[in-house]
């Protein structure tokens, strides 16, 4: 039988183990570095994060086990009608299993649902996989980064319209 990947909105018992699945892959991928959201303490409590509104998460449930998330968030200083897909992450245990896709499709839909017009995001060399994934979603190449994130680790910066 095969598996079947539940998409829902986040919950506060989630935080734990989304932090987990960020950290674990940052680490994996040798981006365990200042700068990013290993070290930012809103990964630990991403529930109470995407309170905010104009924000949105998605987690990824498989045999009842969280495998993954992603969001959307009004970063600050973006452009107007432009959001940010941020922490989009998925254990390795579900990878190349479409569980990233279907999430960052569900959440550019909620972005488009909810006003936005743009997306922008941010990620680093050491996560080409998911740069090539970004790109054939629709994502192009920025030379210089958008919004105030925080995230000076970043040094790959993209945008889609919707």
């Amino acid at each position: 039988m095969e598996d079947v990947i539940i998409i829902r909105p986040i919950e506060p018992q989630d935080n734990q183990s989304l932090a987990e699945i960020i950290r674990a892959t940052l680490t994996e991928f040798g981006a365990n570095k200042p700068g990013t959201v290993f070290f930012d303490p809103t990964t630990d409590a991403l529930f109470e994060l995407f309170r905010t509104p104009k924000s949105f998460y998605y987690v990824a449930l498989r045999n009842n086990s969280i495998v993954g998330g992603c969001g959307i968030f009004p970063t600050a200083n973006l452009p107007d009608g432009t959001c940010e897909l941020v922490k989009l992450y998925v254990h390795k245990s579900a990878r190349g299993t479409g569980t990233g896709k279907k999430l960052m499709e569900q959440s550019l839909e909620w972005a488009k649902n909810n006003g936005y017009s743009q997306v922008y995001l941010e990620s680093m060399p050491e996560l080409s996989k998911a740069i090539s994934i970004y790109e054939m979603q629709g994502f192009t190449k920025l030379g210089k980064p958008l919004g105030n994130s925080g995230h000076d680790g970043c040094d790959i910066w993209m945008l889609k319209t919707l």
